[in-house]
């Protein structure tokens, strides 16, 4: 019940144990093309290039930082926790000139703060993380996309922690690009990473285009300026997924099955009916934990659905208290980074997990333990706080809906 990774979907794990299949055999081509038409659907477009990056959700970030930035281009990073400055990380890594903006931990940053940024700066990519676990907030992006596309800059977005707890409309916003990972709201396992492109970031991608030597044909393309990572080249990636299927690495086959589970789970579920399912969960704990009188970190008006960061009682040891959690209840929460290592636990409702039992289970556990650590907190406080959210949700759902 920590940020992630999560317990995955008992079907995604079985998925797992199918039988392997070259990548050329029939099936597994077949399995490749319904995976991206899923993903349209979990994504909310119509993209051509949705795929997957086989790695954990770094390797998206990394593909598409990579992929849509030469040595010199203007990278634009709204940073308001640990992973907005992986992004300005990775793409100095790839010799972007990186400005960045910050906000404190807990806040999001201000479109407006953006829009100025922008302007000054007249980035070729602003690259906004969506959901920073570190800090628990959702960035909001629905007024971005327009932003970039009136001053002529690429949208990327990780949504690694939020995609599929949380709105996100890849088409509606104007994103370019957009990553994530399976561990999270998605519920699998690390080790794939779902990514979407926008004709126009193919366009940028296919400018850049070399196709290996072995297999390369007559008239193939060989960019000055190619991508300098082979693994992450999302030109060669895109031949690999698309009609010519070019070889380019070996099919990550179990994680391809593990993916296509997760994304027809969300779909056959329904994607708005897993985020509300998400929200629900996610307002239980959040009101279990405030009813057991701990203190919510950070502007919970932008919280992510899915994660809730209390700030650690006066006097009560965060590891060993974690420690017990997992030991004494086999139920595992996270602390954080930087400057709210020590200071914050972060608890998860995500994916398999967003549901009442194990809201519950987790709220009752937890004050058994901060009572053994000498916490005052009421008794019962957290589980019947939760209980109500979860009574009321179900409520609201049986009820006729007006004509």
């Amino acid at each position: 019940m920590g940020p992630g990774p999560i317990s995955a979907y008992p079907s995604v794990l079985q998925s797992m144990s199918n039988a392997l299949v070259g990548q050329y055999d029939p099936f597994m081509t077949n399995a490749m093309v319904e995976t991206q038409q899923l993903y349209r659907g979990v994504w909310g477009t119509a993209n051509d290039a949705t795929l997957l990056v086989d790695g954990t959700s770094r390797a998206g970030i990394e593909a598409a930082m990579i992929s849509l930035v030469r040595p010199g281009d203007r990278v634009l990073v709204p940073v308001f926790g640990r992973f907005g400055h992986l992004l300005a990380e990775i793409a100095e890594r790839a010799l972007a000139e990186v400005h960045t903006i910050e906000v404190p931990w807990g806040q999001v940053v201000p479109v407006s703060a953006v829009e100025e940024a922008i302007v000054r700066v007249k980035p070729h990519l602003v690259a906004l993380v969506q959901g920073d676990t570190s800090t628990t907030m959702l960035q909001p992006l629905e007024e971005v996309g327009a932003l970039c596309a009136k001053h002529g800059a690429l949208f990327y977005s990780d949504a690694t922690a939020s995609l599929g707890g949380n709105a996100f409309e890849a088409d509606a916003w104007g994103l370019d690009a957009a990553t994530a990972g399976l561990q999270k709201c998605l519920g699998g396992p690390s080790g794939s990473a779902p990514i979407t492109l926008s004709e126009r970031a193919v366009d940028v991608i296919r400018s850049r285009k070399r196709v290996e030597a072995g297999i390369r044909e007559a008239g193939d393309a060989s960019a000055d300026d190619f991508v300098r990572s082979n693994y992450f080249d999302l030109g060669q990636i895109l031949d690999y997924w698309g009609p010519r299927r070019l070889n380019h690495h070996t099919e990550a086959t179990s994680m391809l099955y593990a993916a296509r589970e997760c994304a027809r789970l969300l779909l056959a579920e329904g994607r708005e009916a897993v985020i509300a399912r998400h929200r629900t969960a996610g307002d239980a704990m959040l009101a279990g934990v405030q009813g057991l009188g701990l203190t919510v970190f950070g502007d919970v008006a932008h919280k992510m659905t899915n994660v809730v960061a209390v700030e650690i009682p006066e006097g009560v040891p965060g590891d060993a208290a974690r420690s017990a959690m997992l030991e004494d209840f086999g139920i595992e929460i996270g602390t954080s980074f930087g400057p709210l290592h020590g200071k914050v636990w972060r608890i998860g409702t995500m994916g398999y997990n967003a549901r009442k039992d194990a809201v519950l289970t987790t709220l009752s556990a937890l004050e058994s333990v901060l009572h053994r650590f000498g916490a005052s907190t009421p008794r019962g406080g957290g589980v019947e706080a939760a209980a109500d959210v979860f009574r009321a949700a179900a409520t609201a759902s049986s009820s006729p809906v007006s004509p």
